[in-house]
C-alpha cells in the first residue's frame, strides 16, 4: 500500500546505475585531464559533461510530460467531484501534488489547498488521509 511515507519511486537502472557510473566517469575524465593534459583528455571531460546533461534532460523531458498528464486528469476529476471549482486557481504543482487523494477526499483538499494557498506539494500530500496510489509515475 502506498502512503506518503513510501509514495517515492526510484527507478534502479537509472538512480543506481546510470547516474552513479556517468558521474564517476566525470570524476575520472578530470583527475585524467589534470594529471595528464591533452586536448583528447579534455575532449572526454566535454563528452562526459554531455552523457549527464542527456541523462538529465531526458529525465526532465519525461517528468514534464507527465506532470502535463496529471495536469488534464486532475482536471477532468476535479471538474467531477467539485462542479463549478475555479480549476485555473491550481497550479500544475498542486494538481500534481493532489492526484494522490482518493475521490471522496478531494472536494476538501481542493478546498483547503485553495483557501490556504498550499504551493507545496509535500504540504498538500502530508494533508492526504486516504491515499489513491499512483504506481505508473516515472
Amino acid at each position: 500500500m502506498q502512503s506518503y511515507a513510501s509514495h517515492r519511486r526510484y527507478y534502479w537502472p537509472y538512480h543506481f546505475v546510470a547516474t552513479p557510473i556517468l558521474a564517476v566517469n566525470l570524476i575520472w575524465r578530470i583527475v585524467v585531464v589534470v594529471r595528464w593534459w591533452s586536448w583528447t583528455n579534455l575532449w572526454e571531460v566535454i563528452v562526459a559533461i554531455a552523457l549527464i546533461a542527456l541523462l538529465a534532460s531526458a529525465r526532465v523531458f519525461a517528468v514534464v510530460l507527465q506532470n502535463r498528464l496529471i495536469r488534464a486528469e486532475e482536471r477532468a476529476r476535479l471538474r467531477e467531484l467539485v462542479p463549478g471549482a475555479d480549476l485555473g486557481r491550481y497550479s500544475t504543482s498542486q494538481l500534481v501534488a493532489m492526484r494522490f487523494c482518493a475521490d471522496e477526499e478531494l472536494p476538501e483538499l481542493a478546498r483547503i489547498v485553495a483557501d490556504e494557498d498550499l504551493r507545496s506539494r509535500e504540504a498538500i500530500k502530508k494533508r492526504i488521509r486516504n491515499w489513491r496510489p499512483d504506481t505508473l509515475r516515472v
